[in-house]
This record gives C-alpha cells, sequence and structure tokens, in this order.
C-alpha cells in the first residue's frame, strides 16, 4: 500500500493526465449550488479545468444561478439533462468534458481548496482508475446535524470507510469519484437504467474490467443532509431499491453489510406481530433493537437534541433501506430503460 499522496506531489503527475473536467447533474440546488461552484473554482490545481454542469428541470432558481455563474466565468459549462436522472446527467457532461480527468462532485457537496490536486496526485500514484475519500456529512439545522451524525457513524451506515473513514487503499466503491476519462468510456459510462447506486454499479464495473478503485481518507468532500424525515426516507428507500437492483444486476456482488437492514426489519415485523397477538415475550427482539438505537443514540449524539432525534433518524434509515430492499421489483431495470 503507498502512502497518501500531498498537494506538492501533483507536480509529478504525467502530462497525459494533465486537465480536469469537473462534472455535477444538477436539478433543485437553489440553496447549495452557488457555494459548490465556488468551492470549486478557487481550487488550487496547476492544470486546466472546467466545470459542466448538467442542467435538469429544475422547478427552482437552480438553472438561473447556474446560468449566471457561466456567464460570470468561462469555465463553467452548461449541458441539458431534460430526464433530470442522474445517471443521464452525467454521461452528458462526460461526453462534452474535454479532459482525460473525470471529477463527479454534487450540486449540494463542498470541496477543499486542494481536493482537485489531491485527487489528481493519488490518482497517477495509485495506478487506480477511480479515487475517492470521506463523505463528511454536515448540517446546519438540529436535523440535519443528527443525520450527519448518523451518516458518520458505524451504528448508522455500518462499516463503509467512504461514511466512517479508515486507511487508504483499495476498496469496492467510493464516494463521488476522480477517474480516468478512458477507463470511464471503455466500460461504457454510467448505467442510465439506475435512479440511485449508479457509483457502486460503475465501480463494479470497473473493477471486473481490471482497474483499480482507490479510497484515500484525505480526499474530504462536505455533504449535506436531507432536511426532513420525509425526504431522508424517500432518500433511504431508494438506496434499498436499488442496491437490490445491482444485487440482481451483477452476481456475486451482494455484501453482507447491505442484508442487515431488510434482517432487521423481518425480525423487528415478526416480533411485533407475534407480540401482539401469541405473546409480549415475543416483544424482546424488537425491544432489544429500539433499547440498542437509544442507547447508540446517547453515546453518539453530540447534543441533547441530536440525542432525541437520533433514534428516529436512525430507525428510518434502517427500517426505510431494508423496506426499499425487500420489496424492490425484479423488473426494475427493464422498467428504467
Amino acid at each position: 500500500m503507498r502512502g497518501n499522496a500531498t498537494v506538492g506531489d501533483m507536480n509529478q503527475v504525467s502530462s497525459e493526465l494533465t486537465g480536469i473536467s469537473v462534472v455535477l447533474p444538477i436539478l433543485n440546488e437553489e440553496r447549495h449550488l452557488s457555494q459548490t461552484i465556488s468551492a470549486i473554482l478557487a481550487q488550487d490545481y496547476v492544470g486546466g479545468f472546467e466545470v459542466i454542469l448538467a442542467l435538469g428541470p429544475s422547478s427552482d432558481r437552480t438553472n438561473e444561478i447556474a446560468s449566471a455563474l457561466a456567464a460570470k466565468d468561462s469555465r463553467v459549462v452548461l449541458v441539458d439533462n431534460p430526464t433530470g436522472r442522474t445517471a443521464n446527467g452525467l454521461n452528458a457532461a462526460i461526453a462534452k468534458a474535454k479532459f482525460p480527468i473525470i471529477s463527479r462532485i454534487d450540486g449540494h457537496a463542498e470541496i477543499s481548496p486542494t481536493y482537485l490536486s489531491q485527487a489528481a496526485a493519488i490518482l497517477e500514484k495509485t495506478g487506480a482508475v477511480n479515487v475517492g475519500g470521506i463523505m463528511a456529512a454536515v448540517g446546519t439545522t438540529k436535523f440535519e446535524s443528527a443525520v450527519a451524525t448518523a451518516m458518520r457513524s458505524p451504528l448508522g451506515v455500518g462499516s463503509s470507510r467512504f461514511h466512517t473513514g479508515g486507511v487508504a487503499g483499495p476498496a469496492d466503491t467510493v464516494y463521488l469519484g476522480t477517474f480516468r476519462k478512458l477507463a470511464l468510456l471503455e466500460v461504457g459510462g454510467y448505467d442510465e437504467r439506475f435512479t440511485r447506486a449508479q457509483d457502486w454499479e460503475l465501480n463494479f464495473r470497473l473493477r471486473k474490467s481490471g482497474g483499480k478503485i482507490w479510497f484515500d481518507p484525505s480526499l474530504v468532500v462536505t455533504y449535506r443532509p436531507r432536511s426532513t424525515i420525509k425526504a431522508l426516507a424517500k432518500q433511504y428507500f431508494q438506496y434499498g431499491t436499488w442496491r437490490r437492483a445491482v444485487s440482481r444486476s451483477h452476481k456475486g456482488s451482494v455484501n453482507f453489510r447491505y442484508l442487515a437492514p431488510p434482517t432487521a426489519l423481518v425480525i423487528n415485523t415478526i416480533s411485533l406481530i407475534f407480540g401482539l397477538v401469541i405473546a409480549p415475550i415475543f416483544l424482546i427482539p424488537l425491544a432489544t433493537y429500539v433499547s440498542a438505537i437509544i442507547l447508540g443514540s446517547l453515546v453518539i449524539g453530540k447534543s441533547f437534541a441530536e440525542k432525541l432525534i437520533l433514534p428516529v433518524v436512525l430507525a428510518t434509515m434502517h427500517m426505510v433501506w431494508g423496506a426499499g430492499y425487500l420489496s424492490s421489483p425484479k423488473g426494475l431495470l427493464a422498467e428504467e430503460q
């Protein structure tokens, strides 16, 4: 395993990897878009770079803001994404890209000034086809802060390194990612049938074709969590639904970590029904789960408000993800074609 790359290592990046196209699928990002693009344009990367926004049919002022940003800085390029779907937007942006490195960023994320230079250096030093780091969830409201805490804890998301951290090294998948464009094109880019889990599915194909996916904790991206319980539930239901679709599409890709939420949902449901219909003793598994997330919330919560909100957040993440996984229709991918 090689050591982490530093900003100074950027000088060693080979000429064939000089130049980065930052691609963003954009839909209803009025709240964060200006801040996200400002952080990208402030990069210390010594090579050329461009920022390509794939604009979906937003219902807020997102496209107006994007047009203003493009008029102000020629590095900002706009492309249409009439479907509004993430994978379609990313492929449209990649098709427009003129540089050999593709760095994916989301419209509600924020990167540090050294992010692109570090990513390019790590890409070169490791020989990987995709590198990524920490999905550093940060909330602004009390609810968002609770969600962020859950997303950065093994209690909420298991052992995934891009959520909880860890040592640099090969990985199954990474958050967002900075890619060699040629490797992306060779595997056909993002699969546009996937509404969610496009990253995991793409990284699976990259690994299957012999490419290396590399996690490095020095690459940190600030992520803005969902702001309501309804939005969080919708997000995690889709996560579960589409992770099951990946499992069906690629045999052998099942990770036992992904089976924990549906298993917990089944056990808790059976416990509740049997406890109410047959005897209270059957409520023990459900009571154990509820006690565990309450105690866990008291441990990981950073404030009194978080400790109160976290049990609801954690239960939503676990149970709704599990419900999405279990109810994912077999014909889902065919429906999306």
